[in-house]
């Protein structure tokens, strides 16, 4: 099918707070790209958790309201697992239509391959002067366009603290320092209860974690004009506090990923947490025994003269190349931030993925839920953190987009770094040869 441009006209989300409907919204799309032939949308989500497919089944149902011969399906993948399932899709051609909360890294690799279709009909569609400000650059490509859009933003390596153990342990503030986390950490080691859960496994969490360790030690992976740049003072002393907090982990720790991790804090198996705002929920439904007792902060870095480092990995909706029904995915795109139904979304995970469109942060039923309204101070700063955050590839201001990230993500090697320096005491003047070298291959690969 070949794609029609909607760039002519956009939804207003200032208008939406006034009272546009589902209708009215869709309605702004161009008439040629409402007359669709019959056709089915396949979407892919690593989010699945049940409150999240309710919403994204709610947002499926009002589309085909309005697009009855139009069908949506919704299919899971998972955060370790997209990468070979939507490999196993471009290979065989088979592919979905709309891709939402991938990494912007993923995106920005699959766009350099060409196997993801431009983006910038659809932002235009959504309207961009209702984007926070910088929120699509991490999207910009070599080429000037975009290859999609942030469905929310995320602060994913947040540091959660029990307020009531600190209490209890004599800690009077939230440790900023590596030197007062170690404080605090083994001050709250007791009874049982673990200091952190940090993964050390070999996956993506470790390489994505760690690399966030990396910076807040003053350190990068990359230079700014992407040389490979692994090998610094930042890394040496990332890697040896790294190693020092493994005994205030709890023992499964080596094989940890984001579930394990998480469901560390959630139960009040460690005293603080690293994750994203889906612990307010988690402690709600879960362990709500502890939910007057959280808070978070940015993580701690190695001292105050280095600035924090969030990773936001900028979860992304997107349109693989190959979709053989490009008008219908890029109305379905924009519909997904359709101001009922994304809110809605939104509010199944509140403080996991945080509003891109400031019309929908002021906007009143978006801040009409009880996670947000009781934890309003954590929320705010998650918010304030992702919009200034960064990641692989985009590590800093100064960074150059970097279309190789998702790729060195995939291949583990950073992971491998911290499994070989921290678990196996390997060399580490070797570790850093090795892994350098791995991800200069994949550089010039």
């Amino acid at each position: 099918m070949t794609t029609h441009s909607i760039t002519a006209t956009r939804i207003s989300r200032r208008t939406a707070l006034m009272g546009l409907t589902a209708s009215t919204a869709m309605a702004a799309m161009p008439m040629r790209a409402r007359a669709q032939s019959a056709a089915t949308i396949r979407w892919w989500s690593p989010q699945g958790a049940p409150a999240q497919v309710a919403a994204y089944e709610f947002q499926i149902a009002k589309f085909q309201e309005l697009h009855p011969e139009i069908t949506v399906v919704f299919e899971t993948t998972s955060d370790e697992g997209y990468a070979p399932q939507l490999a196993a899709a471009f290979s065989s051609g088979e592919v979905p239509d709309v891709v939402t909360h991938l990494p912007s890294f993923a995106v920005q690799s699959y766009y350099a391959n060409g196997l993801v279709e431009p983006f910038d009909d659809v932002i235009n569609a959504i309207g961009v002067e209702d984007f926070y400000p910088g929120a699509n650059d991490v999207f910009r490509t070599a080429d000037g366009n975009y290859c999609g859009t942030g469905i929310g933003n995320s602060a994913a390596n947040m540091m959660w603290l029990r307020t009531d153990l600190m209490e209890r342990a004599g800690i009077e503030k939230s440790p900023v320092t590596w030197d007062e986390m170690r404080t605090a950490l083994a001050a709250m080691q007791t009874g049982g209860i673990y200091g952190a859960p940090l993964p050390y496994g070999s996956n993506s969490m470790t390489s994505l974690i760690f690399i966030g360790f990396i910076h807040q030690a003053g350190g990068q992976v990359f230079t700014p004009d992407l040389q490979v740049a692994l090998d610094n003072e930042g890394t040496r002393n990332a890697l040896e506090f790294y190693r020092e907090l493994r005994e205030y982990c709890p023992p499964g720790a080596t094989n940890y990923s984001w579930g394990e991790s998480l469901t560390g804090f959630v139960s009040g198996a460690t005293a603080t947490g690293i994750y994203t705002g889906r612990v307010l929920a988690n402690v709600r439904d879960q362990n709500p025994s502890i939910a007057d007792s959280i808070t978070c902060v940015t993580y701690p870095r190695i001292s105050e003269d280095v600035a924090p480092w969030t990773f936001n990995d900028f979860p992304s909706v997107f349109i693989p190349a190959q979709s053989q029904n490009k008008d219908a995915a890029k109305m379905f795109a924009a519909f997904l931030f359709d101001p009922e139904g994304y809110i809605q979304q939104l509010h199944a995970a509140p403080g996991h993925v945080l509003p891109v469109l400031e019309s929908i942060n002021s906007n009143p039923m978006y801040q009409d839920n009880d996670i947000i309204q009781k934890y309003s101070q954590e929320v705010d700063l998650m918010a304030s953190a992702a919009a200034g955050g960064f990641n692989l590839g985009y590590e800093s201001t100064e960074h150059q987009s970097n279309d190789k990230a998702g790729e060195i993500i995939g291949s583990n090697i950073i992971a491998d770094l911290v499994q070989k320096v921290v678990l196996n005491g390997d060399n580490v003047d070797e570790a850093l040869s090795t892994a350098s070298a791995a991800i200069e291959n994949i550089v010039r690969g």
